[in-house]
């Protein structure tokens, strides 16, 4: 099961998915609001957000391994800590159980940044999002990083954007969100995956997050941003590979 992280869709997968099939039944969704998911106002609050994963999931499979990218990759603590019942692995991609630096949390990403994020999407609206994909594919070498922002741009242009409701609520979902409490409920086999180059989510919040979850590994994968899966995706597909298999 493969949950995207803010402002994509589904097709961000296409490449993994094509990795995975031979072995796997894969499926892959849209977080709420995104691609082709309709946005509900009452389903707001990230576990009112958790649910209608979990609802969407649930009939799909009995047992499966969740896979979350970021945004999404919080989306899988949620039910991770809350419903894991089914979830027999976990695999986090970029993920932080706090976004935001905090005199707890220094491994937390400058307020600023999300700051700007939200000006520009309150006041250009795709522009924010155009911004956010170059900030995603940044940091890596520049033909890595053209491949990626080409990849972003292509799953946005075929299967949809976000709404402008859906991408409000994730960015005040980072902003205030911390799941640090949940994380001794993780108790599932994690395998926790950063990018050395990440400059949306520091390393060492994905390092913080490893150590604290009861049964995790950590990997940090070098020369790669923040979408490691698609700047380096052999070695993450070996290594996704390997965690799924035991």
């Amino acid at each position: 099961m493969l949950l995207h992280g803010w402002s994509l869709n589904l097709r961000v997968w296409d490449g993994l998915v094509r990795v995975l099939a031979p072995r796997f039944r894969v499926i892959a969704i849209d977080l709420p609001g995104h691609g082709r998911s309709e946005w509900d106002p009452r389903a707001s609050t990230p576990a009112a957000q958790a649910w209608r994963v979990h609802e969407t999931l649930a009939p799909l499979t009995e047992r499966y391994a969740l896979l979350g990218w970021s945004l999404g990759g919080q989306l899988a603590l949620d039910l991770a800590a809350a419903l894991p019942v089914g979830i027999e692995r976990l695999a986090l991609i970029a993920t932080t159980p706090r976004f935001l630096k905090s005199g707890t949390w220094r491994c937390g990403t400058p307020r600023p940044l999300l700051a700007r994020l939200v000006h520009r999407l309150h006041s250009e609206g795709e522009r924010a999002v155009s911004d956010f994909l170059a900030l995603v594919a940044s940091g890596s070498v520049p033909r890595t990083r053209a491949r990626v922002l080409s990849k972003l741009r292509a799953a946005l242009r075929v299967h949809g954007a976000a709404c402008p409701e859906a991408l409000t609520a994730g960015l005040a979902r980072l902003r205030d969100g911390d799941l640090r409490p949940a994380l001794p409920m993780v108790r599932m086999p994690a395998l926790v995956i950063a990018g050395q180059r990440d400059r949306v989510i520091r390393p060492s919040a994905v390092r913080a997050l490893a150590r604290a979850l009861p049964d995790a590994r950590y990997l940090e994968i070098a020369g790669a941003a923040h979408a490691p899966f698609l700047s380096h995706p052999v070695q993450f597909a070996r290594a996704l590979n390997g965690f799924l298999h035991g």
